[in-house]
């Protein structure tokens, strides 16, 4: 049976001060090794670095101006057929607002779509139009957040059933549009793949395919290709770069999850380590991560992963991505028929593309173009992996002229 959210009793973020004062003290007592030679961060995240940020944490940082940030919007706990769901949520003040629900990725909290989600909801503040107000679902992803406990196999494909219901039966809507980035790009995918017929549409923050977690070899970016001898000295570099990027993120996460998960979910420092560590090399900082995230942002956003217990479960998503893999729910092409708009961003761009444009004929000229029904297709020359953090006024615009089409009246 379907509700609607006025049928909900909002549940605003309210973490007991018993969970921040044992933080603090683990915090403190925090055995440091040595970390010589590491200045330029070849071993990892430098020490001067996380011992200064972890400082800051335990003796200054406020959470709960965080929490009254976060708390001027609606939030609410609820049970979608067995999984613990939480979301915030904005109305929309337009005169039709469209409901849009918001998936994030790793390592991101529901928070990182802060700086969009008033511009979504009343484009007219911002100058825009109020017929492209949308009514704004940002959901921590099952296992992430304070969407936890979770089931221990949830993964990107599951995630999407979950938010179907929870649109469309909890929420009440027939129809409504999708968004997301990262592994929140692969569950609006599996939304624009499954359900098209229920969507207004999708717009996601990069165009994988579906079946990217696969194989036996799903752990290793390259698939196991060798570098081409051949490969200009350029394209080598910039090929090794960005694997070093994320070798060592999706090999422990798909083989050993819950081995990492241990160390990570007992040391605050040990987690804020991992997590800050993605953070400095898949933003675009250019070498300085203050550039993109304050100290308070940055400590937000490692408290939600703290509070929730949620760091060793978000990291298991991957391990069951590849353990349950992914299969169609039908053989039509293109295999995600929503309509499909796509932000690209010049920071994650493949070896030998060197502008937007160079970006947006590469993906149309490669296999993944199939794979999707896109009415909308840009790029940009700043921003790295957390799109809507990093330039949220064009994720904001890229989105709202995807579905203006999709959303716009048919003529007389």
């Amino acid at each position: 049976m379907s509700t609607s959210v006025n049928a909900l009793s909002p549940t605003p973020i309210a973490v007991e001060e018993r969970v921040l004062e044992d933080l603090r003290s683990r915090l403190r007592a925090t055995i440091w090794p040595e970390d010589d030679g590491n200045e330029d961060g070849r071993y990892g995240v430098p020490r001067a670095l996380l011992q200064e940020l972890a400082q800051y944490w335990a003796e200054e940082y406020d959470w709960r101006a965080a929490e009254r940030a976060m708390n001027a919007y609606e939030h609410y706990l609820v049970d979608v057929s067995g999984t613990r769901v939480h979301f915030m949520r904005k109305p929309g003040a337009g005169p039709d607002p469209t409901p849009l629900i918001l998936s994030h990725g790793w390592p991101w909290t529901f928070w990182h779509w802060s700086k969009v989600i008033d511009r979504l909801a009343d484009p007219a503040a911002f100058g825009g139009d109020p017929a492209d107000a949308f009514e704004v679902i940002v959901p921590s992803l099952p296992g992430f957040g304070y969407s936890t406990p979770t089931q221990p196999d949830m993964n990107f494909w599951k995630i999407a059933d979950v938010w179907h219901e929870l649109m469309t039966q909890t929420l009440g809507h027939t129809r409504y549009a999708a968004a997301g980035c990262d592994v929140g790009a692969l569950v609006t995918g599996q939304l624009g793949h499954k359900y098209a017929g229920e969507l207004y549409g999708i717009h996601i923050g990069s165009a994988l395919k579906l079946d990217l977690f696969t194989g036996d070899r799903a752990w290793d970016f390259s698939g196991g290709r060798p570098i081409p001898p051949e490969l200009p000295d350029d394209l080598r570099h910039r090929l090794v770069e960005i694997e070093r990027r994320f070798a060592v993120h999706l090999a422990a996460h798909v083989l050993a999850p819950s081995t990492l998960g241990y160390g990570l979910a007992d040391s605050p420092v040990g987690m804020l380590a991992w997590i800050l560590e993605r953070w400095m090399h898949w933003s675009d900082n250019g070498g300085d991560i203050y550039t993109v995230f304050t100290r308070d942002d940055l400590l937000t956003h490692a408290t939600i992963y703290w509070t929730g217990n949620a760091i060793a479960s978000s990291i298991r998503t991957y391990a069951n991505n590849n353990r349950y893999p992914w299969a169609p729910s039908h053989d039509r092409t293109p295999v995600i028929e929503a309509p499909t708009g796509i932000t690209f961003v010049d920071y994650e761009n493949p070896p030998g593309i060197n502008s937007p444009e160079e970006r947006i004929e590469s993906f149309l000229a490669s296999d993944r173009a199939a794979w999707y029904n896109h009415v909308n297709i840009a790029a940009h020359p700043h921003g790295g992996h957390f799109i809507p953090w990093e330039i949220p006024e064009q994720w904001t615009t890229d989105l709202v002229q995807t579905f203006k089409s999709q959303l716009a009246p048919p003529p007389a």
